[in-house]
């Protein structure tokens, strides 16, 4: 007999597929609308331009003439994206340019070039030096490299051997015999944000093998490092470096170049003695002339006991927003700028400090409408970066961001939060502030003078996981703590979510500051991009459809697709259509930096279509969903034993498919039906003979001649220009005894 089949919208993952009958236990690049499921969207590259390092922060805004701007924040470089173009507005250490002469020395077949600065820098691996123009330049004698190399281009350090010199990649070898500190050039410096990702540093099960310390000192091998036991020298007992100025140089250390550690036991001005090869489980390979050798003394790995206190250090991240049409982007930790929009030429112009602000804050935003730029997470001394108190906010005068000291002719002030450790966050509400501690929720009111804001504990025990971690729509903040989903609308609530054991059981909590929340208001969504254990960026998403649940039902979804991860997101309300960013860190030519070795961000818009389009390539999203086991039992009708079907049964019979009727509310392209069947739970599904069956829009059945005591129904679809909405599916179904 034909038997409809109906399923509850949502995933869960909170029971096995046999006790999830009538329910979806998975799926990928699904999403439930009307309580039926469909494919996503799909979303297409904005420019045609991969940006340099992993953005951390996403903004839209539009200014008084009615252009829309969206700045990109990477842990690397500030961007403004409009009209398709992608500008530079990053802020500069030096805005007007420091010259340097006598400062290039390179070696013959080598790409490294060491720069020398008549006094300490401040360059940390990792950050950019960008060069001024030709006329600035000064020939290097003896090398290969002219003013083109270097006039205005950006370069990413690649190690900081000593405090006055650096190191910068170029695309080619140095062909000439070799530069000894000549030739100079004016560079600008920019601000520094911090590492692309979130790692532990020490202590047991908080480290990852082979991982790097955020921060630590670096140098570069003088000298081939071959795959032998011996030094650079050709000596078993002696590396030798640029310089080991600052490493440490009593007892055992270790440096790591590449993957692999090193131990010394001794130290020179430009070399480590005694030294071990391969150590601490790593493998030994060679390493070129001039490759990074980073100091591992305090680094631990898998299964080392730590020597020092746990730490964790956090990631370069943004906080952005505008007030008007002024942008205001704080560097996480670091200090905050702004940027005009209205000017002449905007695109142009650089993000500039603001004067008078704090120089060293958690998180940032505009407080409307009373229009005062809120700190949280800052400094009881403005400018002293010293005394930044991760519970303390202070805001500025109504209107004016220069003004932050109380007075009793302005409405600047602060306040300290009581109940956590550190402020994780915070989010404009409808009616409030939001403000996440790590272990609390408050609400922060404008209430006008002589206080400016009130404060109220409204939550314990639910404190923000990341900082990018919370949303609020519709008067309703939604966030993820340490211990599970929660809602804040007036009241706390805890949500219940039948995906929660499957997120949490997976999550890398190491690094949660890579956590990011984005709205979707064109389909009632709160997504959650999040690290799966393992990872040090996201890799997997959680979902809640705020529109479609209700108490009794709340719809969550999940997606591990690795296609569909984001370290970003922005709504719609600017550009019409879902912004959001995308990080590879396997792919390091970028369009703008040289030596780029922080990956890419590519920036896309969502919600176009039903693939996806990056670099002019168009991809298929495949998208797939398995429902939970049916199986068919005897039934009673009116007290006679029957053999009628009911797929509500335990299983008593075997169950027998004969034909499937399809149904879509609409479909695009192919689809493919797929029937998994198993006879015990314990046993692995396995496809039906005939299936897996491609269904087209004019399919009206298929033939099938399945036999199991239960079956799972996985719709899905592989290639480009494919879609799917899925209606009421029907089976042929009969009892076939029992086995």
């Amino acid at each position: 007999m034909l038997q409809k089949l109906g399923f509850l919208p949502g995933f869960n993952k909170q029971v096995t597929s046999t006790g999830a009958e009538s329910q979806w236990t998975g799926g990928t690049n699904v999403r439930f609308r009307y309580g039926t499921p469909e494919k996503i969207g799909g979303w297409s590259q904005l420019g045609e331009s991969k940006l340099t390092g992993a953005a951390r922060g996403l903004h839209h805004m539009v200014n008084r003439t009615g252009i829309k701007y969206s700045l990109i924040g990477t842990n690397r470089i500030l961007y403004v994206y409009t009209g398709g173009v992608y500008y530079d507005i990053h802020p500069l250490v030096n805005p007007l340019g420091t010259a340097i002469t006598n400062a290039f020395s390179t070696t013959n077949g080598n790409p490294v070039v060491t720069l020398t600065f008549p006094s300490a820098h401040n360059f940390e691996t990792g950050d950019i030096i960008l060069f001024d123009d030709a006329t600035t330049f000064t020939a290097i004698t003896n090398s290969n490299f002219v003013a083109a190399d270097f006039a205005d281009k950006k370069f990413m350090v690649t190690s900081v051997p000593s405090t006055t010199t650096i190191t910068i990649t170029m695309p080619s070898n140095e062909t000439g015999s070799g530069a000894t500190t000549s030739g100079g050039i004016t560079y600008f410096q920019y601000y520094h944000v911090g590492p692309a990702e979130q790692l532990g540093a020490f202590g047991w099960g908080i480290s990852l093998w082979g991982g790097n310390i955020l921060g630590a000192l670096t140098t570069t091998l003088n000298g081939l490092l071959g795959d032998d036991t011996n030094g650079n020298n050709g000596s078993a007992t002696e590396i030798t470096l640029a310089s080991t100025t600052g490493f440490p140089s009593s007892g055992t250390n270790f440096i790591q170049v590449g993957t692999e550690e090193i131990s010394y036991t001794g130290i020179t001005a430009t070399s480590f003695t005694g030294i071990t090869r391969a150590v601490r489980g790593t493998t030994r390979t060679s390493h070129l002339n001039g490759a990074t050798v980073t100091d591992h003394s305090n680094y631990s790995g898998w299964g080392q006991a730590a020597s020092t206190t746990d730490k964790v250090g956090e990631p370069g991240m943004w906080s952005i927003d505008n007030l008007g049409s002024t942008a205001v982007a704080l560097i996480f930790n670091g200090e905050c700028f702004e940027w005009d929009s209205d000017l002449t030429n905007a695109v142009r112009t650089r993000a500039t400090i603001i004067a008078g602000a704090p120089t060293a804050s958690r998180d940032m935003l505009v407080s409307t409408p009373d229009r005062h730029l809120v700190f949280f997470g800052t400094e009881t001394t403005i400018g002293n970066k010293s005394t930044q108190d991760d519970m303390f906010i202070r805001f500025s005068s109504q209107e004016n961001i220069n003004e932050y000291t109380p007075t009793a002719e302005n409405s600047a002030g602060t306040q300290r939060l009581a109940a956590g450790s550190r402020i994780m966050g915070a989010k404009l509400g409808r009616n409030a502030i939001y403000v996440w501690s790590d272990t609390s929720l408050f609400t922060m009111r404008f209430v006008g003078t002589p206080f400016t804001f009130a404060y109220e504990q409204v939550g314990t025990n639910c404190g923000l996981i990341g900082k990018n971690a919370a949303v609020e729509v519709d008067g309703a903040a939604y966030w993820m703590s340490d211990n599970g989903f929660f809602r804040y609308t007036g009241k706390l609530e805890s949500m219940d979510c039948l995906v929660e054991d499957y997120v949490y059981d997976n999550l890398n909590t190491t690094s949660n500051q890579m956590i990011y929340a984005g709205i979707n208001n064109l389909f009632g969504e709160v997504t959650w991009f999040y690290p799966e254990d393992g990872s040090n960026v996201n890799t997997q998403s959680v979902t809640y459809s705020y529109l479609d649940s209700t108490a009794k039902r709340p719809i969550w979804f999940v997606n591990s697709s690795s296609l569909f991860i984001r370290t970003t997101w922005q709504d719609s309300a600017v550009f019409g259509l879902p912004h959001a960013t995308q990080y590879d860190s396997d792919v390091d030519t970028s369009f703008d930096v040289t030596g780029n070795t922080e990956g890419v961000t590519y920036y896309y818009e969502h919600e176009t279509g039903v693939n996806q389009v990056r670099l002019g390539v168009t991809t298929a999203i495949p998208a797939n969903i398995t429902s939970g086991d049916y199986d068919i039992t005897q039934k009673v009708v009116r007290g006679a034993a029957t053999n009628m079907a009911d797929l509500r049964g335990d299983g008593e019979n075997i169950m027998r498919v004969s034909r499937i009727i399809p149904d879509f509310i609409n479909q695009q392209g192919n689809s493919i039906i797929q029937l998994d069947l198993r006879n015990y739970p314990n046993d692995a599904a396995a496809s039906s003979s005939l299936g897996p069956f491609t269904i087209s829009s004019t399919t009206t059945k298929v033939d099938t001649r399945a036999r199991a005591r239960s079956i799972a129904l996985t719709i899905s679809n592989t290639a480009v220009d494919t879609s799917w909405k899925l209606g009421t599916f029907r089976l042929d179904i009969h009892a076939g005894g029992r086995r």
